[in-house]
């Protein structure tokens, strides 16, 4: 399972896809150079239970400290488990 990445410098998204299908994203945007709301993360039955919403997470935090990035995480998804994850705790705005 391959996460992809699309980023036009004001949004941007994480995404799987399988067989030509997206079946799962997480989207953000840009508030500011170097902070990124993260706004919806969804996951479609076929990959539900999978633990591909925490990937997608990851992925995104990945992200964030390469480009020295922080995220307010709006989505009541990625919120809890920035809560949960301690060790993302660095990329929070």
């Amino acid at each position: 399972m391959n996460i992809e990445q699309e980023d036009n410098g004001k949004k941007g998204k994480f995404f799987i896809e399988i067989d030509g299908k997206q079946e799962a994203e997480m989207t953000y945007t840009y508030a500011g150079a170097n902070k990124i709301i993260i706004d919806h993360t969804e996951v479609s039955d076929k990959l539900k239970g999978q633990g591909v919403g925490y990937k997608l997470v990851e992925a995104s935090v990945q992200f964030m400290r390469k480009n020295n990035i922080v995220a307010i995480p709006l989505c009541p998804f990625a919120a809890a488990v920035f809560k949960k994850k301690h060790e993302y705790s660095d990329r929070l705005a």
